[in-house]
């Protein structure tokens, strides 16, 4: 009896497992990837939120504080001081990808050698950024670096711009702009390889020529990249923490700090976890605008 009921349901099964499969087939498959996604980034985020209505010492129970955290920090100058250097950090990023693309554009050539030039320009792309920031503090230490030497070359007085708290945020971007640049490079030379040929001879033999081909036929071409490029050093300019760190731990007198490096501050080093939260919840949204105009503007031009 057992035995004739076994196939009919396997036979079900099966029929229905072959109606269904091409719904259920794409959604077996993303599982995997969107538990991961929720175990390792969503349910982090939804923690952090709640956290950010607490006030914690890391240790000890949590008292509830509503959005007083949140009260706190937007009457911290400290916390507006972050924000600007933060802004500082994504509107002198986009300057990396026209670097790059000035970069890649002298490098596109096939002359002999341009494998070791572009080695040579990709390597601030391959080190960690703690090299990176440990190699301009000591070009820019005013007792033993080489900035001081040339400037006394050219007849100019010393300085010391990570000590100076105008000018120290722009020298840890500086910083960050070298392998920044890199990248954008790397990423313009790969679109500049899988560029169509025959659209830019059609454009010469029209008659198109230096910025004209560049304007009209290579940079068209070139928007997918630009986005990506734009996005990542968007992205990159928010979450700006290992060089401030390296360079100038927020110094001189939190003139160098940013959101990301407050929140490590707070939370580490002050042991104030539901404040570090609300830090986190602000930059989390800040990012998350970003990215959202970004695609909203991608989705745009792909609908025109």
């Amino acid at each position: 009896m057992r035995g004739a009921i076994a196939p009919a349901s396997r036979r079900g099964i099966s029929a229905w497992w072959w109606r269904h499969q091409r719904t259920l087939t794409p959604l077996i498959l993303l599982a995997p990837a969107c538990l991961m996604f929720a175990t390792f980034v969503i349910y982090p985020i939804g923690q952090s939120l709640w956290l950010s209505l607490y006030d914690w010492d890391g240790v000890g129970p949590k008292t509830w504080v509503g959005l007083g955290n949140f009260a706190e920090l937007f009457g911290d100058p400290v916390f507006y001081t972050a924000l600007a250097n933060n802004l500082c950090w994504l509107l002198l990023y986009l300057a990396a990808p026209m670097l790059g693309l000035l970069l890649a554009l002298f490098l596109n050539q096939t002359v002999r050698g341009i494998r070791v030039v572009r080695a040579l320009f990709l390597l601030p792309f391959v080190i960690s950024q703690v090299v990176v920031g440990l190699i301009f503090a000591w070009v820019l230490n005013p007792d033993f670096g080489l900035l001081n030497p040339l400037l006394a070359q050219l007849g100019m007085a010393p300085v010391a711009p990570l000590q100076n708290e105008r000018w120290a945020i722009f020298a840890v971007i500086a910083a960050g702009l070298w392998p920044q640049t890199a990248y954008c490079m790397v990423l313009y030379l790969t679109g500049l390889t899988g560029m169509r040929p025959e659209l830019i001879e059609s454009a010469r033999l029209d008659g198109a020529r230096d910025h004209t081909l560049l304007w009209h036929v290579v940079l068209p071409q070139l928007r997918p990249v630009t986005f990506i490029a734009a996005m990542v050093c968007v992205v990159s300019a928010l979450r700006s923490f290992d060089l401030v760190m390296i360079m100038t731990a927020g110094g001189p007198y939190n003139s160098t700090t940013v959101l990301a490096y407050y929140m490590y501050e707070q939370t580490f080093l002050s042991l104030r976890y539901g404040y570090a939260a609300a830090i986190a919840a602000v930059l989390f949204a800040l990012m998350g605008c970003c990215v959202a105009f970004f695609l909203w503007r991608m989705l745009s031009r792909e609908r025109a």
